[in-house]
């Protein structure tokens, strides 16, 4: 009975031996130790533009029809506010439909404008919420993926506007920052949804 005891209080060397093997692979098979590379990032998404002539409004289905200059027929769902604007607008007036494209036939309308209806670039805060503008030069006539110089920013509250001289443009969450990589103009712009 005492050698029972004397046993079951300390494990013998086998027991041991199993026990470091069991740990020396845990801590093998622990993914913060794996060797194997990591992801590259995921490229950032860009925007993208459609230009065009408005054909029409339809404020109770809050759309907005209009002919692309390829002559492509597109209606575009905006929310009530930015319709209520776009609804000031006459047919064949230019538009353009600033987006980015998220999934396999899915698009996130970032901005629409309506060039030559202002005497410099002016942007309307339509999102629910604070957001940051970013503005800078263009390098060589067009938007660069990164800063080419120096940056203007300006916080706009829901509703609020900015009017800029700038080249080039962007705007984010209010917490957050972005690169101008899109091209300004003259006429207004109503901002629908900001991305970093």
């Amino acid at each position: 009975m005492r050698e029972v005891q004397r046993r079951a209080g300390r494990p013998d060397s086998g027991l041991r031996a199993g026990i470091g093997l069991i740990l020396a692979l845990s801590v093998w098979a622990s993914p913060g130790l794996a060797q194997s590379p990591s992801p590259p990032p995921p490229a950032p998404m860009t925007n993208k533009s459609v230009h065009g002539t408005l054909v029409r409004v339809d404020t109770r289905q809050n759309s907005l029809f209009m002919k692309s200059d390829a002559g492509e027929p597109m209606a575009w769902r905006l929310s009530p506010r930015v319709i209520t604007e776009a609804a000031r607008f006459k047919q064949g007036d230019p538009v353009i439909v600033i987006y980015r494209q998220v999934g396999a036939g899915e698009k996130a309308i970032t901005a629409v404008a309506f060039p030559g209806t202002a005497t410099a670039p002016v942007y309307v805060n339509t999102t629910s919420g604070r957001i940051v503008f970013r503005s800078g030069a263009s390098a060589d006539g067009t938007c660069p993926s990164h800063a080419a110089g120096p940056v203007n920013e300006t916080a706009i509250p829901a509703g609020g506007m900015t009017e800029i001289a700038d080249d080039c443009w962007c705007c984010a969450p209010s917490d957050q920052t972005c690169t101008p990589a899109n091209k300004s103009g003259l006429g207004q712009a109503f901002l629908i949804r900001c991305y970093p």
